[in-house]
């Protein structure tokens, strides 16, 4: 528990929501030695800079989970949606370490497909189009996939979406593969889908949406790069409003 960490550890796993990134890393600093490794399964690619800023790059890993699964009010997970899960690790610059390898070391072998990735940032960047468009869409539209190309123009919303998506990220220097580009493509026009995002089912609960880091950093670095993402700005616009919302005082 935070407080009573003590001594440096082998591996922080860390896996909050980017609201909690702070307060995180206040509380598992105290285990982070000069041989700890720091492995973050988080949205977006923004917590790599905070991290690295922290404590050196070197010790901060990328990471990419995926997996499907709700909470409850605990957090705890109560209901894995899609099987399998699968985990990949590597360093940010591509380079194979004794460090990687012992944190592989550990996360692998528990019931889940673990790899490690000599381009964990491009497989990152790959996620984030993934996650960024499905929940720009499902939250705007505020429904699930299959609602969405029900109705006329549907169809068309998804594709319009992930091609911002993939823009910026090509831009950025990690071009999506067009096989991603094809199964994304399939899961956001697929008639009569139940696929929802995590980021909508957030908004439908009361929960705070995790709009600066998956869309907004999405769409100001596109600006960064001349990409115009006219629909990522209003589901931006709309999940701030939504946000706002929820501490009407501030």
């Amino acid at each position: 528990m935070a407080g009573e960490l003590a001594g440096p550890a082998d591996v922080v796993l860390l896996s909050v929501k980017a609201s909690a990134l702070d307060q995180a890393i206040a509380d598992f600093a105290p285990a982070v030695g000069p041989r700890t490794v720091v492995v973050p399964f988080l949205n977006g690619i923004a917590h790599l800079a905070v991290l690295s800023k922290r404590f050196g790059e070197p010790a901060v890993l990328g990471g990419v989970i995926v997996i499907a699964a709700q909470t409850n009010d605990e957090g705890d997970i109560v209901v894995q949606l899609s099987p399998p899960a699968s985990l990949a690790i590597g360093t940010q610059d591509g380079t194979r370490t004794a460090r990687l390898q012992a944190a592989y070391d550990q996360l692998s072998g528990a019931g889940f497909d673990a790899s490690i990735s000599d381009e964990i940032i491009a497989r990152m960047w790959q996620k984030w189009v993934f996650i960024a468009t499905i929940g720009a869409l499902t939250c705007l539209m505020r429904g699930t996939v299959g609602d969405i190309v029900a109705v006329p123009g549907g169809h068309e919303l998804g594709p319009a979406i992930l091609a911002e998506a993939s823009a910026v990220s090509a831009a950025a220097g990690y071009p999506v593969p067009a096989d991603a580009i094809a199964s994304t493509t399939q899961t956001i026009t697929q008639a009569g889908s139940p696929v929802d995002s995590s980021m909508s089912r957030d908004v439908a609960e009361g929960r705070p949406a995790e709009v600066e880091q998956v869309l907004a950093d999405l769409a100001r670095r596109g600006a960064g790069h001349g990409i115009k993402t006219p629909l990522f700005d209003l589901a931006t616009m709309q999940l701030r409003v939504y946000n706002n919302s929820l501490h009407p005082s501030r």
